[in-house]
């Protein structure tokens, strides 16, 4: 009897152990989960503190400028010099300060306007301005006004050859003093580079070859992402596709090829890109949480638009008048991811343009801080109560396109500049049933499920007056952290679990609005890996081709006009991807 009596203990014990460890996990649950998560959204605020890169033997210091001369450590068989600013390794140094551009700058033309340089003995700077690892200078003379083209061949047989028509930093297409960037030089790998430098008639002036073995990349990350080919055989879009945001290697931007090589690694203060916007010949884009610059073909910052004490949260984009708009909140509030700026970029003004705490207080009073069991508890005491994630600026009628994933709703807000007023709501009519914004949601005119969590919302004009489209990830996820007295009654296929599960779709989702009746009414509608935050449905409109960056899945493609799959690729990061755009660069890399 004693010996039953003992196992039984034994068997017990063990069991007691583990409810009471389930017990108390479950307990510290609402405490340690915000933590955790705080600290990992954390490093979206963070600003890099170190910016030294390998370096060669030195060759010269400029003294008026600051800046040391040395052998890039790199093996070519041409001359590639590298430009460091003595300072890089001071507490504070940053590649994103108009002082320090302006230094390296004054070198490069000092060393370009030294002698005459060639194009089989050009100017070669491995990323002078500190903003592209894997960019190469190059600058040289011909005798006659000439464009360059130039390929890019690596001996791995499954990277292809990469060809593009240089983009003149003098914005011609023809001249006889060349100064570019050449892109698409593969990270890691002996890179045979070929320039032609071909006449306005179509001659070829010159042709000359030269190898450089390129460094690794700074982040560590893929250089070649895993590709699956879809159903459709249609052909892909020109350009590079642009991954945004990738967390866990915050600070960069990842561009590649439609065979998944990485072609260019742009390298930010922090943070991460949410969208390039070109200006002239220049780009704009976020640098970090309260930055944005802009940057010419060169990679040399022009600008730097500080903005404060306020912080980006998910979009910009261009507004009125050499304007953009931005997605921000103030830095330390309770009330997050609610407010508009709106940043001149030429005298680099930031303006709050809309706080919707102002445009919706009777629906913010109704709302309350995220608590730690909320299913964005790593938010646990902001009062994210609209989570703006879109915007668009409509010239024609002082308009802004918003899309609110709290809510499920897109919003159009007019007068922005006047008397900002709610103008229509597009989302399920339910939630606002009850509220003083029921009286501008549109009415469906024929039978689909409401986007539930969307993302990238774009907004197209339509043939008639009054009628709209509206394009977006429907991520088809539902859930609130910000009141407690909606319970939807959902629809069959509607997901409600952060991850899902087999079978679970997000879709891409086009929408025709027509205000003149007050209705929306679904126009295409295509299934995409499930990702239940983040992520974009983008299109060419040119070639009807989607760009799909499925976030948590981990994966982006490009769709045909039907909705088919053309190509998928797979990538790394800690829990998800923000969004993929597809840009071709030209006018500001290429031609």
């Amino acid at each position: 009897m004693k010996t039953k009596s003992k196992r039984k203990r034994r068997i017990w014990i063990p069991l007691v152990v583990l409810a009471a460890v389930i017990l108390l996990a479950a307990a510290l649950f609402p405490v340690v989960a915000p933590v955790v998560g705080k600290w990992f959204t954390s490093q979206e605020t963070e600003v890099r503190d170190g910016w030294e890169v390998d370096v060669g033997d030195l060759i010269g210091v400029d003294e008026d400028q600051k800046v040391e001369i040395r052998q890039a450590p790199v093996e070519a068989s041409i001359t590639v010099l590298q430009l460091v600013p003595e300072e890089i390794d001071e507490e504070g140094f940053t590649y994103y300060d108009t002082d320090v551009q302006q230094r390296i700058r004054a070198a490069l033309d000092k060393g370009r306007n030294g002698r005459t340089w060639s194009a089989d003995a050009p100017l070669a700077v491995l990323n002078p301005f500190g903003t592209g690892s894997n960019g190469l200078y190059l600058a040289f003379e011909t005798d006659r006004a000439t464009r360059v083209e130039y390929t890019i061949h690596v001996e791995d047989e499954d990277i292809p050859d990469f060809t593009a028509t240089a983009q003149d930093s003098s914005g011609q297409a023809y001249t006889t003093s060349h100064e570019f960037q050449v892109i698409g030089l593969v990270p890691g790998e002996v890179n045979e580079v070929t320039l032609t430098v071909r006449g306005s008639w179509g001659n070829i002036r010159q042709r000359v070859r030269f190898t450089i073995e390129m460094p690794e990349n700074y982040s560590g990350y893929d250089t070649r992402l895993e590709v699956t080919d879809g159903t459709s055989t249609e052909t892909q879009d020109e350009g590079l596709f642009t991954m945004m945001r990738t967390n866990g290697y915050l600070g960069y931007g990842f561009l590649y090829d439609n065979s998944g090589v990485m072609r260019y690694e742009m390298v930010l203060e922090g943070f991460g890109l949410d969208r390039i916007l070109t200006c002239g010949n220049d780009i704009v884009t976020c640098v970090s949480a309260n930055k944005l610059a802009r940057i010419n073909g060169l990679g040399e910052v022009e600008q730097v638009y500080s903005l404060g004490d306020y912080e980006l949260h998910h979009d910009i984009n261009y507004g009125q008048d050499g304007t953009v708009v931005a997605l921000a909140e103030k830095t330390g509030a309770v009330d997050v991811e609610d407010l508009v700026l709106e940043i001149n970029l030429e005298t680099g003004e930031v303006t709050q343009l809309l706080d919707c705490k102002d445009l919706m207080a009777d629906y913010h009073s109704e709302t309350r801080p995220i608590k730690g069991t909320d299913p964005f508890f790593w938010q646990a005491g902001e009062q994210d109560w609209i989570h703006l994630n879109t915007v668009q600026y409509l010239a024609d009628s002082d308009s802004l396109i918003l899309s609110s994933r709290e809510t499920s709703t897109i919003l159009c807000v007019k007068d922005v500049h006047s008397t900002p007023a709610i103008s229509w709501m597009c989302g399920d009519p339910d939630f606002w049933e009850g509220t003083e914004y029921e009286q501008y949601c549109l009415e469906p005119v024929n039978d689909f499920t409401w986007q539930y969590g969307q993302h990238c919302v774009e907004y197209a004009p339509g043939e008639e007056e009054g009628v709209c489209y509206l394009r977006m990830f429907n991520n088809n996820y539902w859930a609130i952290s910000s009141r407690d007295d909606y319970e939807p009654d959902l629809p069959e296929g509607v997901c409600t679990d952060l991850y899902g599960s087999s079978g679970d779709s997000s879709y891409t989702y086009v929408y025709k609005i027509d205000t003149n009746a007050g209705t929306v009414e679904l126009m295409e509608s295509f299934p995409v890996p499930y990702s239940s935050i983040v992520s974009n449905s983008t299109l060419n409109t040119a070639t009807g081709h989607w760009t799909v960056n499925s976030g948590i899945a981990m994966v982006f493609g490009e769709y045909d006009a039907e909705g088919n799959l053309i190509r998928q690729y797979d990538y790394e990061c800690t829990m998800q991807g923000y969004r993929t755009f597809k840009y071709d660069y030209k006018g500001f890399w290429f031609q």
